[in-house]
């Protein structure tokens, strides 16, 4: 019967444990983004848009997009509405594979740092004669990124995931010999 209730109190603690280490690692995930994760277009989007699950901050530089040639897009100052990003960009350089780098901070305070993979079909080209286009460098600069590795994510702040699920780890190994020695001594 003690090793029941001693093995109870075990689950109950690592309950408690694995209920408390979700928000203490979560971090601002993407739930959309135009264009795509790995969407293939026809034509250079003349904006980009970023949906998270939760509100977001913005950190500086916080969006650039860079083609196959190491040309930056221009991108006009983003704006913030709860979890949606949206910037104006000025497409340039040839068809390939470009990346949409974007970096936030999270509700938590977790600064994030991941990227967005896209393919041109074909060319892209700023709009000709459009004084309503995004805005060029002379009246807003282009933002760039500085070289970070995508998908990375600077977790300052938070305790990681993996202290956790060690913690938890060594709990039920506890409870585990504990029952054991209890059993043994009882034979």
């Amino acid at each position: 019967m003690k090793i029941v209730r001693l093995f109870a109190a075990a689950l109950l603690a690592l309950a408690g444990l694995l209920a408390f280490a979700g928000p203490a690692s979560a971090h601002a995930a993407l739930k959309s983004s135009s264009p795509a994760e790995g969407a293939s277009l026809a034509a250079a989007p003349q904006k980009v848009e970023l949906t998270f699950e939760e509100a977001v901050t913005l950190q500086p530089d916080p969006i650039s997009v860079t083609g196959p040639d190491g040309a930056k897009w221009t991108v006009s100052p983003p704006t913030v509405t709860d979890a949606t990003i949206t910037a104006a960009v000025v497409p340039t350089g040839p068809a390939g594979a470009y990346t949409l780098t974007y970096k936030v901070v999270s509700d938590d305070g977790d600064k994030v740092t991941s990227a967005v993979h896209f393919t041109l079909t074909a060319p892209a080209s700023p709009p000709a004669t459009s004084s309503s286009a995004a805005p060029t460098s002379s009246s807003a600069p282009a933002t760039t990124a500085s070289p970070t590795p995508a998908a990375s994510s600077d977790t300052s702040g938070g305790i990681p995931a993996w202290v956790w699920i060690l913690i938890a780890v060594v709990v039920i190994v506890a409870a585990v010999v504990v029952g054991l020695r209890l059993r043994r001594s009882r034979q």
